[in-house]
């Protein structure tokens, strides 16, 4: 589908291509074995200019199509390491608040060195008991001066530890039921701020998992997300309807890169004296696996050119490729282990990786159910849009009931029955 993308697009796509075929690849499955940050692919990655991808030009970033290209990129990626992709793509969603509702300052202070490579970001939202629901969290941030001490624990921050900066959501007026929440720019190293425990995962093991906590932690007043107190939860909410579509070509990413060593393998192994390709259950197989990664790739690519046009209904297109991507991507790994029969059961063949990198996706930056839901909210309103349009012509039937008493007259001669019951 190359003829539908832009030059521009193409340049990305076959530069990120090249790079992961060189540094990714080789080594995906040393990374994953030993759970370790592969820091020879950030700084390829930095080296070529990868992470302005999604940074405003004004900052240091690339500009033009800032989310298709960072779809694209992270779906190059993702085809060769799934851990490779999320540990690129969460540095979008870390500076995504900072583009979104950052200061003038702010950006200028960090968007160039996210540009660069130079400074790594993460994201921290959930805790223990607020994962989908993101507005009960507790971690708390109370006004000191000319700082903000914050206090809590944070769960599932993805490149903790890794990275310089740490885009923080806590709890800053509690008494609220609009502006509960704020966001706060938290530089690794600063005093009371710590990470607790390193996740054992299943999949995407190349990118550190952990708890962070926050003791007393001291930030200064300056580094208060848009300057102004109460606007965390709009910040958190629009970051991941920007950053959807980049989960969503994570999944990608994983079902082509699946899809590509299942045809490969199909085509070398044969059984009953001829290639497992050359059979019609297989064909059919691949067939509905490369059918759904196409209808998945122009979801993904349709969501993020309205993420770049600033299109209203972002929200839902956004969800609808989350949720549709990454279920496609879980439904075509699992089959293309199931094509590579007992050897896609083994540590030591490459697709039992791309399963256990896919699972994640269907559940983080808001789990497939919670997807739905949001589609759902959006069809509701879509739904007393066209009520005026299209209720003439629904055709609606009227129930006699016999025992309800008299019937109005207007009623008798629909139904032709007495007016009055005798």
């Amino acid at each position: 589908m190359d003829g539908l993308l832009s030059k521009e697009n193409l340049e990305w796509k076959y530069r990120v291509r090249e790079i992961a075929e060189k540094f990714v690849r080789p080594v995906a499955a040393k990374y994953d074995r030993a759970q370790e940050y592969p820091w020879e692919i950030q700084k390829a990655l930095a080296k070529e200019g990868i992470f302005k991808v999604w940074i405003p030009k004004e900052y240091g970033g690339a500009g033009g199509e800032r989310i298709l290209n960072l779809c694209i990129t992270v779906e190059e990626l993702a085809r060769t390491c799934g851990g490779v992709g999320v540990l690129f793509a969460v540095n979008a969603l870390g500076s995504f608040p900072i583009i979104l509702g950052g200061t003038e300052a702010q950006k200028q202070k960090w968007l160039p060195k996210l540009a660069a490579g130079e400074t790594l970001i993460a994201y921290c939202l959930s805790e223990k008991g607020s994962g989908s629901d993101a507005a009960s969290m507790r971690c708390r941030a109370r006004r000191d001066g000319d700082s903000f001490i914050i206090d809590g624990e944070k769960k599932w921050t993805t490149n903790g530890s890794a990275a310089n900066l740490y885009t923080v959501f806590a709890v800053t007026d509690p008494k609220s039921k609009t502006r509960r929440m704020s966001g706060l720019l938290v530089e690794k190293g600063t005093p009371g701020f710590t990470f607790k425990k390193f996740e054992d995962k299943m999949g995407i093991r190349c990118v550190p998992v952990v708890e962070s906590h926050f003791h007393a932690c001291r930030v200064p007043a300056e580094n208060l997300l848009g300057g102004e107190e109460g606007y965390g939860f709009r910040h958190a909410m629009g970051t991941l309807d920007q950053a959807r579509p980049g989960v969503a070509a994570q999944a990608l990413g994983l079902a082509q890169g699946a899809l590509d060593y299942a045809l490969v393998y199909t085509s070398r192994r044969k059984q009953f004296g001829q290639r497992v390709i050359d059979f019609q259950a297989v064909q059919h197989m691949l067939a509905n696996m490369a059918t759904k990664i196409e209808a998945a790739r122009q979801l993904v690519y349709a969501a993020a050119r309205a993420a770049d046009k600033g299109l209203d209904n972002l929200t839902k297109l956004s969800a609808m490729c989350k949720l549709y991507a990454t279920d496609v991507a879980m439904e075509v790994t699992t089959d293309a282990v199931q094509l590579f029969g007992g050897y896609g059961y083994m540590c030591d063949y490459p697709i039992e990786k791309y399963m256990r990198d896919a699972k994640i996706t269907q559940i983080y930056e808001g789990t497939n159910q919670v997807q739905k839901i949001v589609i759902s909210r959006a069809l509701m309103k879509e739904a007393t849009i066209l009520q005026s349009m299209l209720d003439p012509y629904i055709p609606q039937e009227k129930q006699y009931v016999l025992d309800e008493g008299p019937v109005a007259p207007e009623a008798a001669a629909a139904f032709n029955v007495p007016a009055v019951r005798e």
